[in-house]
């Protein structure tokens, strides 16, 4: 499953739940983050569970504007289904995470294509533009 991540504006945290399990001590938050699906605003829930993640969760505060890298899983109980949406990392939006991203940034007019993403000895194709459109015609071969 490709990695799932939403940016969006934390609006709210709920307070920390803990306990004992047979497993140990553990604990979880939820919080709300509102993001920007087509024309309007979107809200989700989201969990942190254990207490590594809530005290990642800790330094963010309402109207911040984070990134959320989450799972998601889905469970029947009493046949009704259930889903979480599982945070396993939040960051602050637009700032790129250490391993993608390169240390030192090159000067915005001297940036070159990104070696990985073109073969040595290839050249990148330039984007379309408009002229490139195919020009609109009275034939069409749709059935419909």
């Amino acid at each position: 499953m490709p990695n799932l991540e939403i940016e969006g504006t934390l609006l709210r945290k709920m307070d920390v739940q803990s306990g004992r399990s047979a497993r140990g001590d553990w604990a979880k938050q939820e919080f709300l983050v509102e993001f920007q699906e087509g024309k309007f605003p979107t809200t989700a829930v989201f969990t942190a569970w254990g207490q590594d993640k809530v005290s990642e969760l800790d330094k963010f505060s309402a109207g911040d504007q984070v990134k959320v890298a989450f799972n998601i899983s889905s469970r029947e109980y009493q046949g009704r289904w259930y889903t979480d949406l599982r945070m396993w990392k939040i960051s602050e939006a637009g700032v790129a995470s250490a391993p993608s991203a390169p240390a030192a940034p090159a000067a915005p007019a001297a940036r070159a294509p990104m070696a990985s993403s073109v073969p040595a000895g290839f050249q990148a194709a330039p984007a379309p533009s408009l002229a490139d459109m195919p020009a609109e015609s009275e034939e069409d071969d749709l059935p419909f």
